[in-house]
């Protein structure tokens, strides 16, 4: 009941501030979610993909907001990683509710798949928000960082945003059913992993 309660007060928050705010709500909003605030965007963008469908936003800024946004936050945890290391986010993660296993899960997952895991790990729940720390820790190559996590944030966006259109005034729908969701998205990043492998196969190595 408390998660459900705290759930309902964070949607109240964020459909009063999308509602205030237009894209600079949805901008702000996905910062902090990237930056390591546990502000969900199955709320944000299916909520702004629902106002798309009642003609008070336009598709593509709703997405450019939102992803742009998931890029700035990246960035404030990539540095994060980057300048103060992993002692300094096992110290003081437990005051964005990110404990000792998010880390080590995104760090296994950053050293098994290396740079591209930015880019996969923006399509995967649990991983997505906290993948720019390992990446910060491990001093990842920032164009490359800043390449793969718009393009993965872009997806995410897009996706979410389609359902909040199709669901119209239904939207908050998608939090009943959030494990079909999830295993729908993993599905599709695993097809869009092969299909950019694929594309990769006869290059030169990534410079990225």
């Amino acid at each position: 009941m408390v998660v459900l309660e705290i759930l309902n007060n964070l949607t109240d928050f964020i459909i009063s501030t999308i509602s205030g705010s237009g894209y600079i709500g949805i901008f702000l909003l996905m910062i902090a979610e990237s930056a390591l605030i546990p502000i969900p965007s199955e709320v944000i963008m299916p909520f702004s993909g629902y106002l798309v469908s009642s003609g008070k936003f336009n598709v593509v800024y709703v997405i450019i907001a939102g992803s742009i946004g998931n890029l700035v936050g990246s960035l404030v945890a990539y540095y994060i990683g980057f300048r103060l290391g992993r002692e300094f986010i096992l110290r003081y993660g437990k005051y964005v509710l990110l404990r000792k296993s998010h880390l080590e899960l995104t760090e296994s997952y950053f050293k098994k798949y290396g740079n591209r895991s930015t880019f996969i790990s923006r399509m995967l729940p649990a991983v997505r928000t906290y993948i720019s720390l390992p990446a910060g820790v491990a001093k990842m190559n920032i164009r490359s960082f800043i390449i793969y996590t718009l393009i993965g944030s872009i997806i995410w966006n897009s996706a979410l945003t389609y359902i909040g259109i199709q669901l119209g005034q239904e939207w908050k729908n998608i939090l009943h059913y959030s494990d079909y969701f999830d295993v729908i998205v993993i599905i599709g990043a695993i097809v869009a992993i092969a299909i950019f492998l694929r594309s990769r196969r006869n290059k030169p190595s990534d410079m990225l």
